[in-house]
């Protein structure tokens, strides 16, 4: 099962896609009524709702990175937390400049 391996490689990978199922569940969770394009417009041009948005989706790889060190799986953990700092730094940088 993928819960028992310690890897690095699987932990960026899992850190990598986890914030997708974030994303996703908060679109299930605020706007599940309208087009998912028209959603992520909105997000994009809404500071506070992206904020949000990158929380909740940041909140993913956090559940994921307790998980594994709960389960002293060490190795994928780290490989976690590199991805989420990676995230945080990229969407630091993208509200800062870019917004």
């Amino acid at each position: 099962m993928i819960l028992t391996k310690d890897s690095l490689r699987l932990g960026i990978v899992l850190g990598f896609l986890a914030p997708f199922l974030g994303m996703f569940v908060f679109y299930l969770w605020k706007a599940s009524s309208i087009p998912f394009g028209v959603f992520f417009d909105t997000v994009m041009h809404n500071k506070p709702f992206l904020t949000t948005m990158i929380s909740v989706s940041l909140l993913a790889n956090a559940i994921l990175f307790t998980l594994y060190i709960n389960t002293r799986k060490d190795r994928t953990a780290k490989g976690i937390f590199i991805i989420t700092v990676v995230y945080a730094v990229a969407t630091l940088i993208f509200k800062l400049f870019l917004l």
